[in-house]
C-alpha cells in the first residue's frame, strides 16, 4: 500500500471539498444567517486537506488497492467533515453524522423534524451535498483536478455504481467530464422548468440538486407535497426517471447512435418495471382509495419512480396507504435504477443478469449437455462477471438482514426495521412504519443511527469498495 499516495490524493480532495462550502457560506451572508458553521467547516476541511497534501508526495506506483482506499476514505471523510455545519448549527453529533452521510450518499433519510426551522443556507448545503454525491465526488475530482489521471480509471470504477464498462472516451478524465457535462446540462434544464412551474429560485435549485441526483432531500418537512402543484410533480417525475438511467446512454444516443437508449436491455427492463409497477399501484390505489383517476395516476407514478430510482421524495404520505400498496413500494426499494446512473439499489442490470442466469440453469437442467452463453446487449457475459453479481446480491441481502435484525433488537417494530434497513442500504431514504416519509428517522436509537449510517456508505459504494478494506489481505505489503 502506497500510503503517501493515498493521503496526498485525499488531501487534495478534502481541500476542494472545503472550498465548496464557500457557496453556502455566501448564501448565509446573503440571508443574514450565521456564517460561523461554514467558516469553521472551510477552515477545518481545507486546512486538513492542505496539511495532508503538503506533507505527503504523490509519486509512487498506484494500483487498484490505493484506489479502493482513496474512494472509501474520501467518502467517509467527506461525510465526517460535512458534519461540521450541522453540528455547529445545534444538531447532535450522531444526528449530524447521519444527516451528512445521508446527504453525500444521496440517500435522503433524515433525522430532522420541523425542517423549516433551520437556516436556508444549511438546508442548501444539505441538498447540495446530494448533488455532489449523486454523480460522484470522485468522478467530479477526476474531471477537474490536474494530475489525478494516473489512477483515475481505478478510482472511476471503484466509485461509479454498477458493474460493466462505463468508459466512453479514450481518457478516463474525458469520460468523467462528459458525465458531469450531461449531469449539469440536465440540472440547468430542470431549474428552468421548475422556475416556469412557479417555484422560487431557491426552491428550484435545491430541488434540482436532489431530483437529478436521485437524492430526495427537501427544505420542507412535507417534501414535494408541500407545493401541492401537479405540474411540479410531473416535471420531477420526468427528471427522476432521467436520473435513474445510465448516463453513458445519453452520450451514445446523442453522438453515436440515436437508438442506443431503446436498444439497451437494461433500459428496457428499467422502463418495463416502472410501467408495470405504476399500473399495479394505480389499480391498488383505485381499489382502496378511489377519487380522481388523474390524481391516482399522478400519485402512483410519482411514488413508483421515486422509490425505484431511490430518490425518496413523497408527493403524499404513502405511509398511510393500504398494506398492499406499501408492500409494493417496499419491494421496489430493492430494485434501484440503472448502473452508471445516480440511483442506488441493486441495479437493474444485476436483476437482469440474475434472471438470465436462472433461466440458463433451468435450461441446463433440461439439457445437461447443452452449452448456453449468457449475453447482454449482444456481448457475452463471462462467468467472472456473473460470479461477481451473485456474490454482490448475496452479500447485499446479508447486510440488509443484519441491519434489520439489529434495528428490531433495538426495539423497532418489524416493518420499520425491515424498511429502514433496505431504505438506507439502497440509498432510498424514507422508510415505512414509524419512519415514514413525514416522520423521518429521529425515533431510531443512536446505535441504530450509526448502523444505518454505515448502511448508506456501504450501499453507495457498492459494498465491495468498503468491505475489501476490512480484509487483512488488503493491508499486507505486496
Amino acid at each position: 500500500m502506497q500510503y503517501h499516495v493515498v493521503l496526498n490524493v485525499i488531501g487534495r480532495l478534502l481541500t476542494f471539498l472545503g472550498m465548496l462550502m464557500s457557496i453556502p457560506l455566501a448564501l448565509a451572508y446573503y440571508y443574514q444567517e450565521p456564517i460561523f458553521p461554514f467558516l469553521v467547516g472551510i477552515l477545518v476541511t481545507s486546512g486538513t486537506g492542505v496539511i495532508l497534501y503538503l506533507n505527503t508526495r504523490s509519486e509512487g506506483e498506484w494500483h487498484a488497492r490505493e484506489s479502493f482506499a482513496i474512494v472509501a476514505f474520501t467518502w467517509l471523510l467527506a461525510a465526517l467533515f460535512g458534519t461540521i455545519p450541522y453540528y455547529l448549527s445545534g444538531i447532535g453529533l450522531i444526528d449530524s453524522l447521519f444527516e451528512s452521510m445521508s446527504g453525500i450518499t444521496a440517500t435522503g433519510a433524515t433525522i430532522l423534524t420541523d425542517i423549516e426551522q433551520y437556516p436556508l443556507s444549511l438546508l442548501f448545503w444539505r441538498n447540495m451535498t446530494q448533488w455532489l454525491g449523486g454523480m460522484g465526488i470522485i468522478v467530479l475530482f477526476i474531471a477537474i483536478l490536474p494530475k489525478l489521471g494516473v489512477g483515475g480509471r481505478d478510482l472511476f470504477k471503484a466509485e461509479l455504481p454498477g458493474p460493466g464498462e462505463d468508459k466512453i472516451k479514450p481518457r478516463i478524465k474525458d469520460t468523467a467530464m462528459v458525465f458531469w457535462k450531461i449531469y449539469i446540462g440536465f440540472s440547468v434544464v430542470l431549474v428552468i422548468l421548475l422556475l416556469g412551474a412557479g417555484l422560487s429560485l431557491y426552491d428550484s435549485v435545491t430541488h434540482m440538486f436532489t431530483t437529478i441526483a436521485c437524492g430526495g432531500f427537501s427544505p420542507y418537512s412535507e417534501s414535494i407535497s408541500a407545493f401541492q402543484n401537479p405540474t411540479v410533480e410531473w416535471i420531477i417525475i420526468l427528471f427522476m426517471f432521467i436520473g435513474g438511467v445510465h448516463f453513458a446512454l445519453y452520450y451514445r444516443t446523442i453522438f453515436v447512435n440515436s437508438r442506443s437508449l431503446v436498444r439497451d436491455e437494461e433500459f428496457r427492463l428499467y422502463a418495463l418495471i416502472l410501467l408495470a409497477a405504476t399500473s399495479l399501484l394505480i389499480l391498488i390505489l383505485w381499489r382502496d382509495i378511489g377519487g380522481s383517476l388523474f390524481d391516482t395516476i399522478r400519485y402512483a407514478a410519482f411514488q413508483v419512480i421515486s422509490i425505484t430510482t431511490t430518490t425518496g421524495y413523497a408527493s403524499t404520505d404513502f405511509n398511510q396507504w393500504s398494506d398492499s400498496a406499501r408492500m409494493a413500494l417496499l419491494v421496489l426499494m430493492f430494485f434501484g435504477g440503472s448502473a452508471g446512473s445516480t440511483a442506488g439499489g441493486i441495479k437493474m442490470v444485476r436483476i437482469l443478469m440474475l434472471s438470465k442466469y436462472a433461466k440458463r440453469e433451468i435450461f441446463k437442467t433440461i439439457h445437461p449437455r447443452a452449452i448456453k452463453q449468457i449475453k447482454f446487449n449482444g456481448a457475452k457475459v463471462t462467468d467472472n462477471v456473473l460470479n461477481s453479481i451473485m456474490a454482490f446480491i448475496l452479500i447485499y441481502f446479508l447486510i440488509f438482514v443484519i441491519g434489520a435484525v439489529i434495528l428490531a433488537l433495538l426495539g423497532l417494530d418489524m416493518i420499520s426495521a425491515i424498511s429502514a434497513s433496505i431504505a438506507t442500504l439502497g440509498n432510498v431514504g424514507p422508510a415505512l412504519g414509524i419512519l415514514g416519509p413525514m416522520e423521518g428517522y429521529s425515533a431510531v436509537p443512536d446505535i441504530g443511527k450509526l448502523v444505518l449510517t454505515a448502511n448508506m456508505l456501504v450501499g453507495r459504494l457498492e459494498i465491495f469498495t468498503v468491505l475489501v478494506l476490512l480484509t487483512p489481505e488488503f493491508w499486507r505489503n505486496r
